[in-house]
């Protein structure tokens, strides 16, 4: 396989309201080919630019995104804030085994903490490298010599059912960066044609896929199941799991979600862990078909991930406006 070198452009500072933030990443290649975002714009541009030439040149560079709407500046953003972005080059063997190590580490669910040399005066070949993992969280520091990033493995979605909307959520769920799994006993429905984005696929009871994924620390599950017998089923081994779920959503009308809450009090379930049970799933956005509520779905995996309050962004400023 021949391999091609890229430039990973990585935002490592900012300062007031800015598109992306501090770790987002793109990749450029010499034909112009792009992966990921910055925050897109002139902005962007700009960045592209700087990677053509570290491209050719292979020297570092740091760029200014100024998006403060000031006159006379290069950039005429109106976000309100500032950008600093470092373009690098990575070729050659020594990048091709520190890629392979960030995604093993990942891929078996553990983080890795990568470090970029800033320090282009003092070390100008120093190249970025895996250091000892700084904890669970998010780490990130930024100094005059080095940005330090501990990176996380993407977040798990086992969806619990494998029907229609289980589907459509598989692919919208893999657009917004998560890990998909499937899970039902009905083989001629959980496969990989069906699920081609799925990383694992359980065509077999809940209890042994779930007895596999007992250690996975960052475990979101939606059940999306044929009947609310399936729900029990689930919720039995899933409320009783070590690791908590990060997210834990029920498909279903609200007669439906009744039934399970009085049938899991009769299996004298403790009631208050249903306090974190999202029944019925989703947020609500009027959602009909399989399409509509996998992306209901996925709007409210967002919000419990990233947070955020579920309303519409125009909703303060309309409320605020002054009428024409």
């Amino acid at each position: 396989m021949q391999y091609h070198p890229v430039v990973l452009a990585t935002v490592i500072q900012v300062r007031g309201s800015v598109p992306r933030e501090v770790g987002a990443r793109m990749l450029v290649w010499n034909d112009g080919q792009i992966w990921g975002t910055i925050g897109g714009g002139a902005g962007e541009a700009k960045v592209i630019r700087a990677a053509q030439a570290v491209l050719a040149s292979g020297e570092k560079q740091q760029v200014q995104i100024d998006l403060s709407g000031a006159p006379n500046r290069e950039i005429q953003g109106v976000c309100g804030g500032w950008m600093q972005v470092w373009v690098e080059r990575w070729q050659g063997e020594g990048a091709i085994a520190l890629a392979r190590s960030i995604c093993d580490r990942l891929q078996s669910g553990q983080p890795a903490t990568l470090v970029t040399p800033l320090a282009i005066d003092l070390a100008p070949d120093q190249s970025p490298y895996l250091a000892d993992e700084l904890g669970n969280g998010r780490a990130i520091a930024l100094s005059e010599s080095a940005f330090v990033e501990t990176l996380q493995p993407p977040p798990a979605l086992l969806i619990v059912g494998a029907g229609h909307v289980g589907e459509q959520l598989a692919k919208v769920a893999a657009l917004i960066g998560f890990q998909v799994m499937v899970q039902d006993d009905r083989p001629e429905w959980a496969n990989a044609d069906r699920y081609p984005q799925a990383t694992r696929i359980f065509a077999e009871p809940i209890a042994s896929a779930l007895r596999q994924l007992a250690p996975h620390p960052q475990l979101y599950v939606a059940l999306v199941t044929r009947g609310y017998q399936y729900d029990l089923e689930a919720l039995d081994c899933l409320l009783s799991r070590n690791l908590p779920c990060c997210y834990l959503g029920m498909i279903g009308s609200e007669k439906r979600v009744r039934q399970v809450y009085q049938a899991i009090a009769q299996r004298g379930i403790d009631p208050s862990r249903l306090q974190t049970l999202y029944a019925p799933i989703g947020l609500d956005i009027g959602a009909l078909t399989p399409e509509e509520i996998a992306v209901s779905i996925a709007a409210e995996l967002i919000l419990v991930r990233r947070g955020g309050t579920g309303r519409s962004l125009s909703a303060s400023l309309r409320q605020s406006a002054t009428p024409l």
